[in-house]
């Protein structure tokens, strides 16, 4: 039988599988090697940070225990802090004179623990702001091992389907290197090899081959691609950067809590919970998997994260996981204003079908749910009209600002218990710290789990306690912003404070003196030509210097005037404001364009309707038109640019004038919030004393009467000096 190849044709063959599947597996370990340089940076990074950290503590902290070490001698050689007896050796501690070497080894050790003590509190934060040599070379390292996962998963499909199937061609083959080998083969031998070489020529040229050198090619373009590309994608997926950091190097952030505040038995019972995340489009942090067990296993809870922190992505995954058990059927109740937002989540993020009830379609719309199964996105207003027959049942109720049904005797908190009877699950959610209002929080409880509810209920004074905590942990679960999304770049806020131009005063002390409340409050923003308003003249500023910087902005105000006004001011720049009047899926809309807009664009929106139930991690400059009465609406409104998913320093700008009602707002509020930090519990009474009410306000204006009535008669006593 002839051999249709020659024998260097053969060897080369079988040389190219070789080494493709050499290659390939060298791929697969290559993952160790990424996972190492991950760590290598990420320690690193933390190393920098705990140099800044010891260069804030002078040189005179190892004589703490007085020691007695001659701290003057190494100041004079240029041993100011810790950080200096860190990076130096013993042999250069020394070498000070005055300094012995027992006393160089002792300086030395004190120094380390110190290092070893800082170590354990820094934390490192990633932000596009911080872009140092230490901080790019992390963020290059979880970029490419990112990259590089779905390429190994495509290397590894291979090897398992062609590897064996390419070692028994090479073993057939063999008979065909050499022709003495040839010459005394049998036939079949023969026959064999000829088939195995088709078999790997087909390999090469076609499946195997083609798709392997696609893995190498896009190997090769990971490996090579830039810093730039590497900071895009962590701008894009911030989250997947974050889950990676944190497997790779647990504790870096700060947040290593594996228990996240549960008791251990209760704790331990939630990490076994299933959760099933096939069919959900995003991925979560661990935090917010541990709150979808939570919520799995427990059945009936209330959701109490902190503001930014996904409480809807927990529900949309509890939704996700109990989908991929057999449940069809679910119900969001929310507040009419983040309707739409709950729609486009959920589709967004899931499989899950979506239909809303609500309008006048609502009747209509529920028969078809009923029918189609999916989720079933209503609000509190529409309950009124559910009606179910009594074998109906489905699978998990969510409701979304939760604290809305506070009252017993309300008509929507009737509604919804009567939907209640008809769900095998609940799932309460709010960001409200119920601790501060415990009446509400157990009224909400004796909903969910009435025992616990009658377990503490009398005991309401100790909400701060341990005991009370643990009580409601298998009810009631919240965590905080600053415990669990400790890599959030920083919250820098500056008082931008100008001056009244002689218009701008004018009108003022008229508004003051006629003790017109709100005109005083608009102060600045009440000038016929807003291109004269000083308030005015710094936004222009700040929003040129935010686009510059490739930032989007928010601007808040209160009332409907100013944002007119600053509509007026900015222009083009402006998108469609957001206020009360404007429709829940039409804020969603214009939040849609914002985030896909270019830098240096303007959203404004009335802080109360903005200010609640949105994301726009798109904007880090945000700026508020004038003080409010309540901090906590400013804290909302902040937290809609300030929350998981920002990966740049959010910058807050408070617009106050000098002279008005304004510094004496602030003052007020500051003197209280000192003295709430200080003193005060967790306590209703005591959170509700932060805010500034109309009386307080009235004696402010009077203050303000006093002060311009004496200004003025000083100034006319002057021009009458003049004459």
């Amino acid at each position: 039988m002839a051999k249709p190849f020659d024998t260097v044709a053969a060897k080369r063959i079988i040389k190219e599988h070789r080494t493709t599947i050499e290659k390939l597996n060298n791929i697969q370990a290559d993952v160790l090697v990424s996972k190492e340089a991950i760590k290598t940076a990420s320690e690193e990074l933390v190393a920098q940070e705990v140099i800044k950290i010891l260069r804030e503590i002078p040189i005179e902290e190892i004589n703490r225990d007085k020691r007695g070490f001659r701290v003057k001698a190494l100041r004079d050689h240029g041993y100011e802090t810790i950080a200096d007896v860190a990076t130096a050796s013993v042999y250069s501690i020394a070498s000070v004179h005055g300094i012995s070497s027992d006393s160089a080894y002792s300086i030395k050790h004190i120094a380390d623990d110190i290092v070893s003590k800082a170590r354990q509190g820094a934390k490192i934060k990633l932000s596009t702001d911080n872009k140092t040599k230490e901080a790019a070379k992390l963020i290059s390292s979880i970029s490419k091992y990112k990259q590089k996962q779905p390429i190994v998963k495509e290397c590894r499909k291979l090897l398992d389907e062609y590897e064996k199937k390419i070692e028994y061609a090479t073993e057939d083959l063999q008979a065909a290197i050499g022709g003495i080998r040839w010459i005394f083969a049998s036939k079949a031998k023969k026959q064999r090899a000829i088939d195995a070489y088709n078999t790997l020529k087909m390999l090469s040229d076609n499946d195997f081959g083609t798709e392997a050198k696609e893995c190498f090619d896009r190997l090769y373009e990971v490996e090579n691609s830039d810093i730039n590309t590497a900071w895009d994608d962590f701008t894009n997926n911030s989250v997947q950067f974050i889950n990676i950091l944190e497997d790779i190097n647990p504790g870096l952030l700060g947040n290593d809590d594996l228990l996240y505040g549960l008791p251990d038995e209760l704790a331990r019972e939630i990490q076994e919970e299933s959760f099933f995340p096939e069919g959900l489009r995003c991925e979560l942090r661990r935090y917010q998997e541990w709150g979808v067990k939570y919520a799995l296993h427990q059945e009936r809870v209330l959701l109490g994260d902190e503001m930014g922190l996904g409480k809807t992505v927990q529900a949309i995954a509890t939704m996700v996981s109990l989908r991929n058990t057999g449940a069809t059927h679910f119900i969001v109740i929310c507040p009419a204003s983040v309707i739409a937002n709950w729609c486009r989540e959920i589709r967004k993020m899931s499989l899950l079908s979506v239909t809303k009830i609500h309008g006048s379609n609502r009747l209509v719309a529920m028969e078809s749910w009923k029918r189609t199964g999916g989720v079933a996105v209503t609000t509190f207003e529409t309950t009124a009209y559910f009606s179910f027959d009594n074998e109906f049942k489905f699978s998990l109720l969510v409701v979304d600002e939760a604290h809305y049904i506070k009252n017993p005797e309300a008509n929507r908190t009737k509604n919804v218990k009567k939907i209640i009877e008809h769900t095998d699950r609940l799932l309460f959610m709010t960001g409200t710290a119920l601790e501060n209002r415990v009446d509400e929080m157990v009224s909400l409880i004796d909903i969910l789990q009435p025992k616990i509810a009658r377990k503490v209920h009398g005991v309401e004074a100790l909400s701060a306690a341990p005991q009370f905590r643990q009580a409601v942990s298998p009810v009631y679960y919240r965590r905080k912003r600053e415990d669990v999304l400790t890599e959030l770049p920083e919250l820098i806020i500056s008082k931008e404070w100008c001056t009244l131009n002689h218009e701008e005063e004018a009108i003022y002390e008229e508004s003051v003196l006629m003790k017109k409340y709100h005109e005083a409050r608009r102060v600045s923003w009440n000038v016929d030509n807003v291109k004269y308003s000083s308030k005015g003249t710094r936004l222009l500023e700040l929003v040129a210097e935010a686009e510059s910087d490739g930032r989007k902005v928010i601007v808040f105000s209160f009332f409907l005037d100013t944002i007119q006004k600053v509509i007026e001011l900015l222009g083009s720049r402006c998108t469609n404001p957001i206020n009360g009047s404007v429709s829940p899926q039409r804020r969603q809309e214009i939040i849609d364009d914002f985030d896909n807009a270019p830098a240096g664009t303007v959203l404004v929106a009335q802080i109360q309707s903005g200010g609640t139930g949105l994301n726009i991690q798109s904007a880090s400059v945000v700026i508020l038109c004038e003080p409010q009465f309540k901090p906590s609406i400013e804290n909302q409104a902040i937290s809609r640019a300030y929350r998981m998913g920002q990966t740049r320093n959010v910058l807050v700008y408070r617009l106050l004038c000098e002279n008005t009602v304004e510094e004496k707002i602030m003052e007020t509020l500051e003197s209280k919030q000192a003295i709430f930090d200080a003193f005060a519990d967790k306590s209703e009474a005591a959170q509700d004393s932060l805010e500034l009410d109309e009386r307080t306000f009235g004696n402010i204006i009077k203050e303000e009467i006093d002060r311009i009535n004496e200004k003025n008669g000083n100034k006319n006593r002057e021009e009458e000096k003049t004459v």
